[in-house]
């Protein structure tokens, strides 16, 4: 009975399993649905730089596709065709656009700028085409010329630095602020020597302190002490003094009186300066002549 798989039949279909299993896994790898349908559109684009085939083709930042081939047109030149393969679900509205967009990393994607209608392109019909200004064309195009224009004003500050920071006075002045610091640094380890003697200090305020708190006390003491003493009655007495003394004054100021006659009469001054001239010489006749005084006579 002949066999039913040869040795050759089993190779062949190995063989062909082998290139299935290639060709699904390349178009896996490229990102291609394989068993998804898909409806095919073109764009034509003057320059497709960074597009690259399986490229993703988004709606509103969702993808709905991808770049299927690229390649050149050789009757149009300076054209390259991009074919897009689309979900068979979508539908491409007529006057919508396929842009070409740029990231800032340089790869680029296809981004269908919907059009409002209820009119589409039916499936392998050319889509009009454009290209949206990436990160990297806003850059060169607003910001590049600004930096030109700011390059020359950069340059002028720039020999203006060098300038000042030639100046002599600039130059003195920096010396200065050095020997500034070098102070302050000074002060600042005075400062911090003194603060150690501040506790010492501290405990001397306190001492004070105290013995300012034992004057007050004392004040207090004494002050209750004058509440309480008899200070109407002093008064009193100080008033009769005060009476009396005025009175004494007039009686030594008053010539009829007999304080007045003593403190006013001349002669009764000179009598008494006789008198105690007069006592004075008998004094001594007496220390020379006792005998003649002082009579002892002996049994």
């Amino acid at each position: 009975m002949k066999k039913l798989f040869t040795k050759e039949m089993i190779i062949g279909a190995c063989v062909l399993i082998a290139l299935a299993v290639l060709f699904f896994g390349i178009e896996y790898l490229k990102g291609v649905s394989v068993f998804k349908p898909s409806n095919y559109y073109y764009a034509v684009y003057d320059n497709v730089e960074g597009l690259e085939v399986s490229a993703p083709v988004t709606v509103n930042g969702f993808k709905i596709g991808q770049v299927d081939n690229v390649e050149l047109m050789y009757d149009r030149p300076g054209c390259v065709l991009v074919s897009l393969s689309l979900d068979k679900q979508f539908k491409i509205p007529v006057n919508s656009k396929a842009l070409i967009e740029t990231s800032l990393l340089g790869t680029a994607s296809v981004k269908i700028d919907m059009a409002a209608g209820q009119s589409y392109y039916a499936p392998g019909d050319t889509v009009p085409s454009g290209k949206v200004a990436g990160m990297l064309d806003q850059v060169s195009n607003q910001i590049l010329p600004g930096v030109s224009d700011l390059v020359p004003k950069v340059d002028s500050i720039l020999t203006n630095v060098n300038a000042l920071t030639g100046n002599e006075a600039l130059l003195q002045s920096f010396k200065n602020i050095e020997q500034l610091t070098s102070t302050l640094t000074v002060t600042a380890a005075n400062l911090n020597a003194a603060t150690k003697t501040l506790p010492a200090t501290v405990g001397a305020v306190n001492g004070v302190i105290n013995t300012v708190n034992g004057i007050v006390a004392d004040l207090d003491s004494v002050t209750s002490q004058i509440a309480e003493a008899p200070i109407e009655s002093t008064l009193e007495n100080f008033n009769r003094i005060s009476n009396d003394l005025a009175a004494l004054t007039a009686q030594l100021q008053n010539p009829n009186s007999t304080l007045g006659a003593l403190m006013n009469d001349s002669g009764l001054y000179d009598n008494l300066t006789k008198a105690s001239l007069s006592i004075d010489s008998l004094l001594v006749d007496i220390r020379k002549n006792p005998k003649r005084y002082i009579s002892i006579k002996l049994l």
